[in-house]
């Protein structure tokens, strides 16, 4: 028998998605100026950009204790959800251990620096979509996850109410047993005798 796997093993995505986002940021600190640039590749360049907002530098305005305040708040449900659900939902535990890891992974960064460092440019002619970095990719790709989730059960539970609703149409089930029943009728049924002829 296949022995089932804890939910809240995928807490080492997590740490995995916090140790990768602080070893970045710390390589583009040390090796990028603030506001510069270095092409990586066409469409995409690395550079150091101090977000003191939300993921992909939206409300820039806020201060970081609010911010922090919320990723531990985020994170403290994701905990309880884990704890709560210790098994199976493998697709949303993943995408909820990705999002926990992005989320500290910022507040982290928010709580040392007072800001989050974002290097990754993408850009296409001179159009640039805001900087983004590893955490804030976690937390995208946990959200897409529960996206695909929810899809997923709504589509099984989609079959199961197609299923049911077929095997609860009526004349279905009994139409095998009313063909039988005919069928053993028409054998048993008493065949008349063949007239005498009469005698001269």
């Amino acid at each position: 028998m296949q022995s089932r796997v804890k939910n809240i093993q995928w807490l080492w995505l997590s740490l995995a998605v916090i140790l990768f986002d602080h070893i970045s940021k710390y390589l583009v600190e040390r090796h990028i100026l603030r506001f510069d640039s270095v092409p990586l590749m066409p469409h995409l360049n690395l550079s150091n950009m101090h977000n003191t907002g939300a993921a992909f530098s939206m409300f820039n305005s806020a201060p970081a204790l609010v911010f922090i305040v919320l990723s531990a708040s985020v994170s403290a449900w994701i905990l309880w959800w884990l704890r709560r659900h210790p098994y199976d939902h493998r697709l949303e535990a993943s995408a909820f251990a990705l999002i926990l890891g992005g989320a500290l992974g910022n507040a982290i960064d928010r709580a040392l620096r007072g800001f989050v460092v974002d290097f990754v440019d993408f850009y296409i002619g001179s159009w640039h979509f805001a900087a983004f970095n590893l955490a804030d990719s976690a937390i995208s790709i946990g959200a897409a996850l529960l996206v695909l989730d929810m899809l997923i059960a709504s589509r099984h539970a989609q079959k199961q109410a197609t299923a049911q609703k077929a095997a609860n149409a009526p004349g279905v089930s009994d139409a095998p047993a009313l063909s039988m029943t005919a069928e053993i009728g028409a054998v048993t049924q008493p065949q008349p005798e063949p007239a005498s002829e009469p005698k001269s």
